[in-house]
């Protein structure tokens, strides 16, 4: 028996955000929307999630105005998905999820497998989303993810995107270049 995709019944603020967030691959896609991930293909290739099911999460997303579909600059037909306020609004969500498997579920060798800076000063940002250094709340559009020391290095045979994760970036702007740029 399929599960329903609403909560019938439930007057409840949870319900309504499960609704858009709660499915199998959802988290997962709007992680890789907060490192930068675009294009569907690089969606496809990290999450390695079908592509009938990707398709259909990240229309829902559109269609829960969480994230926007729009032409990729130069690049003909190419489209990229973007998060939107909306979507900068789940980061919180995303970071203390990230953080409770940190904590519940860690790296084999210890340690953090992402830890994330605030880009001004380069001090770590704490789960809180304050910057340790200068004590001010960042936003997802000044931290830089870079590896922890839990994460092993990517193998030869890596996706692109896990390739680019393994350097330090800036949250929100396009991991892997688009076509045209270098």
């Amino acid at each position: 028996m399929t599960l329903p995709r609403d909560y019938r019944g439930q007057s409840c603020s949870l319900a309504r955000a499960m609704e858009i967030v709660g499915e199998r691959w959802t988290l997962l896609i709007l992680r890789d929307a907060f490192y930068g991930v675009r294009r569907f293909g690089e969606f496809a290739a990290h999450l390695s999630v079908p592509r009938a099911v990707l398709a259909d999460r990240l229309a829902g997303l559109v269609t829960a105005g969480v994230l926007d579909r729009r032409q990729e600059p130069g690049a003909g037909r190419r489209e990229v998905y973007v998060l939107t306020e909306k979507g900068h609004g789940l980061w919180p969500a995303v970071r203390a999820l990230t953080d409770w498997g940190e904590a519940h579920y860690p790296a084999p060798g210890g340690g953090a497998r992402r830890i994330f800076l605030h880009h001004a000063d380069g001090a770590p940002a704490g789960p809180d989303g304050r910057c340790s250094g200068c004590g001010t709340t960042v936003p997802p559009g000044d931290l830089l993810v870079a590896p922890g020391p839990g994460l092993a290095p990517p193998g030869d045979d890596a996706d692109p995107v896990t390739a680019a994760l393994a350097r330090p970036h800036r949250l929100l702007t396009p991991l892997l270049p688009t076509r045209g740029t270098p």
